[in-house]
């Protein structure tokens, strides 16, 4: 009786969990599958298409240029990754080992910045990028990112250098080790689980937004992927075949660097594991 109990229970978990992953992978089934049907490329008919072929994937990057698009999105996720990484890491050794007046009140400050809505933010940076002459460039933008970034980050790193004994610093410098040092070789290789996880964040930041970039870039050179998505959306149509085959371009790449960061989550957890 125990034996078919458990035998239920285990079939109804499953069962749950494969609800739960085909209710949460349809959307990108559709999204795949459509930009390679040959028909509508909408509606029900694409879940099982007829043929599948190229061409929506061949018009996207020959004709629609967007090989440009994902170039520059790459080139401002990639300075938005290592610049607020940078200085987020800074911030966080500040925050968690010195001790300063109002320390208190500006990692206040920080969660309240990350609690504003983008949408009020759009027009005060939109008049700094202005005055900083930053606008319609690829690094302005991924400045403003950094910006952006910055909260989260700081308020996360700090509860992992927070983590760190400080003992272990103490030790180092006992050793002969100069500040620097002991922030490169014992810092940061035991705060990089939080430091990817920042990456992670900073990345689908810079990779997905799309009011900013629309606002601050003029240029159609130096749209970024999400901005170049929208030519293929029409005043009274939409050509749904390059749109998904784009969208599928555009979550590649995030999906690729989630796996590839993903290693080194998980090799920092278990370094950080050994060295304690």
């Amino acid at each position: 009786m125990t034996t078919i109990v458990r035998s239920a229970t285990g079939a109804a978990r499953a069962g749950a969990v494969a609800v739960l992953l085909s209710f949460t992978l349809f959307p990108a089934y559709f999204m795949v599958i459509s930009g390679l049907s040959a028909g509508a490329a909408s509606g029900t008919e694409v879940l099982v298409p007829v043929r599948l072929t190229l061409a929506h994937f061949e018009q996207v990057l020959l004709h629609g240029d967007f090989l440009r698009y994902l170039r520059n999105s790459a080139v401002v996720a990639i300075i938005t990754v290592v610049g607020s990484g940078l200085l987020a890491l800074f911030a966080a050794v500040a925050v968690a080992r010195f001790r300063f007046r109002m320390r208190t009140t500006v990692l206040v400050m920080v969660l309240v910045v990350q609690m504003v809505p983008l949408e009020a933010l759009v027009i005060p940076l939109f008049l700094m990028a202005r005055d900083l002459r930053m606008l319609n460039s690829l690094i302005g933008l991924a400045v403003v990112y950094i910006a952006l970034s910055l909260p989260f980050a700081v308020w996360m790193l700090r509860g992992f250098v927070a983590a760190v004994p400080v003992e272990v610093e103490e030790a180092a410098a006992i050793d002969g080790a100069s500040w620097g040092r002991t922030l490169w070789s014992v810092l940061l290789p035991l705060a990089a689980p939080g430091l990817v996880a920042c990456s992670i964040f900073s990345f689908i930041t810079a990779w997905n937004e799309f009011i900013l970039a629309l606002t601050f870039m003029n240029d159609s050179d130096k749209f970024t992927a999400a901005v170049g998505l929208r030519q293929f959306f029409g005043l009274n149509t939409t050509a749904w075949g390059p749109v998904m085959a784009a969208s599928t371009l555009i979550t590649l790449p995030v999906m690729v660097f989630f796996l590839f960061v993903q290693r080194g989550l998980v090799s920092g957890l278990a370094a950080g594991a050994v060295k304690g």
